[in-house]
């Protein structure tokens, strides 16, 4: 049970106070019927709360999917920088997401959001096994060499040794080359610094999948949209 006001403040309709003069003017029903009391308790997963002739849809938690875009960084508030929160509309906002795991600034692709620290964590600690799939496109060529250091684990410039990872070559040439990079680990800059190690710069770097969710091709760089309950089914079965 909680507090009525506390409830619709929550879900961004103005302070307590400002929910006090609705109350007050009589705009505010339960179960259809005219709240007198603003402090009054209910539980939100059961009753029915309408402000002024519409009905609140009430959840605890977001899940939301984006296709990140390049120049924005995957932070809940910044200064100075552009995130991923400010892409979000205000009704999202008000749940007070945040990135599971990050992308760096000039990295795109598929990018979790949500309010549920428990998925977060399972999502994001490597003893779960979670894989994450990038396209990636390097400035030389790449060969099995290659797809084996990735197999054995990768050693960074700071002598952390990566876990096993999968290296696809989609092709290669003298003038660089199109891969597919899976790992279970989210390392500052990971994917940039295994290749580093291999003597290879990645110049392009999208996120495809998190988890066995692949991104959806509709969605533009830039947009999101909720997750379906069998999106967010798949996983929570981690």
């Amino acid at each position: 049970m909680e507090r009525l006001d506390k409830i619709i403040s929550n879900l961004g309709y103005g302070s307590r106070k400002e929910i006090k003069a609705l109350v007050k003017k009589g705009l505010v029903k339960v179960d259809g019927e005219v709240v007198k009391d603003n402090g009054v308790l209910i539980d939100p997963e059961k009753s029915v709360i309408n402000i002024n002739g519409e009905d609140l849809f009430y959840r605890e938690y977001i899940y939301l999917m984006m296709n990140k875009p390049d120049g924005v960084i995957s932070a809940t508030y910044d200064n100075r920088e552009e995130t991923v929160i400010d892409l979000l509309e205000v009704e999202h906002q008000v749940f007070n997401p945040f990135p599971v795991g990050r992308l760096d600034k000039d990295t795109v692709g598929l990018l979790l959001l949500t309010n549920d620290g428990e998925l977060n964590h399972r999502l994001i600690s490597p003893k779960w096994h979670v894989d994450k799939v990038y396209y990636a496109k390097i400035d030389k060529a790449v060969d099995e060499k290659d797809v084996e250091a990735f197999k054995n684990g990768i050693t960074l410039d700071d002598g952390y040794k990566c876990k096993e990872g999968k290296l696809e070559i989609i092709n290669s040439s003298n003038e660089g080359a199109e891969v597919m990079v899976t790992i279970q680990e989210g390392k500052y800059h990971q994917v940039k610094r295994m290749f580093e190690a291999l003597g290879k710069t990645v110049v392009y770097l999208k996120r495809t999948e998190f988890g066995g969710l692949p991104l959806d091709q509709e969605l533009e760089e830039g947009e999101y949209r909720e997750l379906t309950e069998d999106e967010l089914a798949l996983l929570k079965s981690y």
